[in-house]
Parts: structure tokens; sequence; C-alpha cells
């Protein structure tokens, strides 16, 4: 896996982490489990979309259009894993807090920004 992604992953789970702590210290253990939830959501997106979008694909690696429809690609997987388990955390799990879920779930979002201001 590829160092960034490694690193946003990394930096996601401690975003996750710390929603999680913050949801159960002020709404108790269904908002902390739902924080975890919607960080966890956000980094299997996360990882589906670098799974796709960045598999070595041989020689070719340096066609545009290619490199192009494996980002669009990736946007797509990242888009249906983020659907596909909203989905199911919303009818399985009957407790769920819905603002800690997005909340959680948008600050580890906002780790790709980070990643944009990281210096290598």
């Amino acid at each position: 896996m590829h160092p960034q992604v490694r690193w946003i992953l990394r930096c996601q789970f401690v975003v996750t982490l710390a929603a999680a702590i913050l949801a159960g210290l002020a709404a108790g253990l269904d908002a902390a489990v739902s924080a975890v939830l919607g960080g966890g959501i956000a980094m299997a997106s996360a990882f589906a979309y670098a799974w796709r979008a960045l598999r070595p694909s041989g020689k070719t690696a340096a066609d545009a259009r290619k490199a192009f429809n494996a980002q669009v690609a990736g946007e797509a997987y990242k888009f249906a894993v983020s659907l596909l388990l909203f989905a199911l955390v919303f009818k399985t799990y009957a407790q769920l807090a819905a603002l800690p879920l997005f909340l959680a779930y948008a600050a580890t979002i906002v780790v790709y920004w980070m990643a944009l201001l990281r210096q290598q």
C-alpha cells in the first residue's frame, strides 16, 4: 500500500478514536459506537477508493486516460461502499445516534483535505 494511503488511514483511525471518546463522554456508549461506525464508514470508503484507483496497471500506468478512468472508478467504489455501509448501519443498529455518526464521518473525511496540505 502506498505510504500516503497508510498515512491517511492512520490519521482517519486517530480521528475516529478521538470522536468516539468525545461522543462517549458527552452522550454515552451508543454515541461512542455511532461515532466509531461513522469513522469506520469513512475509513472503509477510503480504502475502497485507494484499492481501486491506485491499482498498478503495468506499463500503461502513465496513460492519462487510464489514470483518469481509475480515479473515476475509485470514486464510484468509494460512493458505493459509503452508501452500502450507511444503509447497513441504519438498518441494523437500533440505538444509533445520528449526530455523532455524521460528525465522526465528516471529521474523518477532512483527513483527505489534510493530506493535500501534507509535505513529503
